[in-house]
C-alpha cells in the first residue's frame, strides 16, 4: 500500500511529468481533486507508475488556470482525528496533467478520448446531473454528463480501442447502473448501432462505488495566498463493488475497499453522514455558517445527536453490523476543530438530497414503529 505523501516529494517532479494520460475527469472541484486525484498521486509516488490525469471542466476559470500543465500541481491540507490524536498536514498533488474546457475545446476531450493510454473515465456529478436532455445533440458539445460520455464512448468505440474501467464517483445508489442505462438511453435517442450499446454494457468496465471524505474550503487567509488549496479530513473511504464475471485492475490504496456488494457502505454513509448533514441545513438555515458553529450550540448539538442516534440508528442497526460504533464515528468527524463545512455549501441540491438521504429514513422509521420520525420530519421541511 502507499505511504500518505507530503511536501518534501516535491523532488520527484519529473518523475510524475513523464507519466502518460490515462485518466479521463470530469470535473475540478474541490472533491475530486482532494479524494481521486490525490490517491493517484499517492499511487504514483509509490511507483505504481498509474498515470496522469486529463481534467474536463465546463468553462474555464482560475482553476484550470493554475492547473493546466503545472508541475508544481496543488496541496490538500489534511486536518482532524486520525489514531486518536490531532494531525494536521499538507499533501501535494501532482497528478493532473491538463485541463480542458468542454464549452470551447470539446475536439479535444474526443481526441483523448480514442487515446490508447487512457484506462479510466472517473465523474462526479450532483444527484441532479444524472439527467438527459432533448436539446443535447451528437453533432455539438453536449451539456449533460450522459451526453458528454455517450458522444465520448462513442468517439472511443469508432476508433476501436480498448473499453475503458468506469469510475462514477455520485454518491448515488448503483451510481455506475444508472449511468450505463442513461447513457444506452441517450445512444438509442442519437440512433446510434445497438453493438454500440452492447460495447457499452459488457465490454467497458462499470464499477458501482461509494465515495466517503468531508472535504471542505480552507479559511480565508489560507485561500488567499494559496488559491487552489482544499481541505480534507483524514478519514477517507472509496468502497467499489467488485463486477460481476469481470476482473478489474485498479491501484492499490489505502481509501480502496473492494467488495462483493456495497450497498451497506452506502446505507452507513448516505443516511446517517450525509442525512444528519442534510438535516442540519433543514433544520438549521440561516442560524450557523459551520457545522461545527452549529454542534458548538448545546440546544442544536443535542437536537442532531438526537436524531443521529435516535432515529437514524434505529432504521439500520437490525440489518447492518456496528451501526452504532459508525454513528460515533460521524459524530467525531462532525466535531473536527479544522473542518470550516459550511453549511451554505451542504446546502446546495437541498431538495434533491432529501429525496436521497432524508426520505428513505422516514419512510423506513415511520415503517418499523409505526409514527413519523419527528427530528427527520422537521429537516424535511422546504428551505423557507
Amino acid at each position: 500500500m502507499p505511504v500518505l505523501v507530503h511536501s518534501q516529494y516535491s523532488r520527484k517532479r519529473d518523475k510524475f511529468m513523464t507519466l502518460p494520460e490515462t485518466i479521463l475527469q470530469f470535473g475540478t472541484g474541490r472533491f475530486l481533486r482532494a479524494f481521486v486525484d490525490r490517491f493517484v498521486h499517492h499511487a504514483n509516488d509509490a511507483g505504481q507508475a498509474v498515470g496522469r490525469i486529463v481534467v474536463v471542466q465546463r468553462s474555464a476559470d482560475h482553476r484550470s488556470a493554475g492547473l493546466h500543465n503545472n508541475p508544481a500541481g496543488y496541496r490538500v491540507l489534511v486536518r482532524g482525528y486520525q489514531d486518536g490524536g490531532l494531525v494536521e498536514r499538507y499533501e501535494p498533488v501532482k497528478s493532473i496533467s491538463r485541463v480542458v474546457s468542454s464549452d470551447k475545446q470539446w475536439s479535444d476531450v474526443l481526441a483523448f478520448a480514442k487515446s490508447t493510454d487512457l484506462r479510466f473515465i472517473v465523474t462526479n456529478a450532483t444527484e441532479s446531473g444524472y439527467v438527459l436532455a432533448p436539446e443535447d445533440k451528437l453533432t455539438a458539445p453536449p451539456e449533460t454528463l450522459p451526453a458528454k460520455l455517450t458522444q465520448v464512448l462513442w468517439a472511443r468505440f469508432q476508433a476501436k480501442a480498448a473499453a475503458p474501467v468506469m469510475l462514477p464517483c455520485e454518491l448515488i445508489e448503483r451510481n455506475a447502473d444508472k449511468l450505463t442505462d442513461l447513457i444506452c438511453t441517450q445512444s438509442e435517442t442519437w440512433n446510434l448501432p445497438s453493438k454500440f450499446r452492447d460495447w457499452v454494457r459488457n465490454d467497458c468496465v462499470w464499477l458501482n462505488s461509494l465515495v466517503d471524505c468531508i472535504v471542505t474550503m480552507p479559511e480565508p487567509a489560507l485561500a488567499d495566498k494559496e488559491p487552489l488549496l482544499i481541505c480534507a479530513e483524514p478519514y477517507y473511504l472509496w468502497a467499489i463493488e467488485k463486477p460481476k464475471n469481470k476482473s478489474v485492475t485498479l491501484f492499490d490504496h489505502p481509501a480502496i475497499r473492494l467488495a462483493d456488494d456495497i450497498a451497506p457502505y452506502f446505507l452507513r454513509k448516505v443516511r446517517m453522514l450525509n442525512g444528519t448533514h442534510t438535516a442540519m441545513v433543514g433544520k438549521f438555515h440561516g442560524q450557523f455558517d459551520t457545522v461545527q458553529n452549529l454542534l458548538a450550540n448545546k440546544v442544536a448539538a443535542r437536537w442532531i445527536r438526537d436524531l443521529l442516534f435516535g432515529e437514524i440508528v434505529p432504521t439500520l442497526a437490525y440489518r447492518l453490523d456496528q451501526v452504532a460504533a459508525f454513528a460515533d464515528e460521524t459524530y467525531d468527524r462532525f466535531r473536527n476543530p479544522f473542518t470550516n463545512h459550511k453549511l451554505a455549501d451542504i446546502a446546495k441540491g437541498h431538495a434533491d438530497k432529501v429525496r436521497v438521504r432524508l426520505e428513505p429514513t422516514r419512510a423506513e422509521y415511520e415503517r418499523l414503529f409505526g409514527n413519523a420520525p419527528a427530528h427527520v420530519t422537521e429537516a424535511m421541511r422546504p428551505l423557507q
